[in-house]
């Protein structure tokens, strides 16, 4: 009888028992690959001067947004795109690095200072930046698992907590 060989440096995908039956932890793509695709989602972004790269949450899915925030080192504008939903007037999106165990710097940026500015498909408004707790937490990474992402999977990968960030409107000088 041939034994099936598995390569240990592989990660299995979500939801596949292990040989022992245990569930396998979801499958994260290379390092490599994240960059990769975090640049060019960017470079679209800038390429189309905006037109393309942005979309709105939908009840199935999330959207993405343009994200800065002022450098906690050099005081300079620092821009991503991350993906948010929406919870009222407020925007939320998970302090996530490709699932990497950092956290992302945009993130610490924001822990230094939580002003910040967003650009929506919708258009741009002034944000002020926090993690939510207890049970806001609880109800927000549950209205993550409602569009199918897994995010428990992939944040057990992750030491640390990862952290849920509210983006509160607010009032422009």
């Amino acid at each position: 009888m041939h034994e099936e060989q598995v390569d240990p440096g592989r990660v299995p995908t979500s939801g596949q028992p292990s040989p022992a039956g245990a569930p396998r932890p979801p499958r994260i793509p290379p390092r490599w690959f994240v960059r990769t695709a975090w640049v060019v989602h960017r470079g679209i972004y800038a390429v189309t001067r905006g037109r393309r790269g942005l979309w709105p949450p939908r009840p199935d899915r999330w959207g993405t947004m343009q994200l800065t925030t002022t450098g906690r080192r050099t005081g300079r504008e620092r821009a991503v795109i991350v993906a948010y939903f929406e919870d009222g007037p407020n925007l939320v999106t998970l302090a996530m690095n490709g699932w990497a165990e950092p956290d992302p710097a945009w993130w610490l940026n924001l822990q230094h200072e939580p002003d910040a500015r967003v650009v929506l498909p919708s258009g741009a408004r002034e944000v002020r930046a926090h993690a939510a707790k207890g049970v806001e937490r609880e109800r927000l990474l549950a209205a993550w698992q409602t569009f199918g992402d897994d995010v428990d999977a992939h944040a057990s990968r992750r030491r640390r907590e990862t952290a849920v960030v509210v983006l509160e409107p607010r009032a422009t000088r």
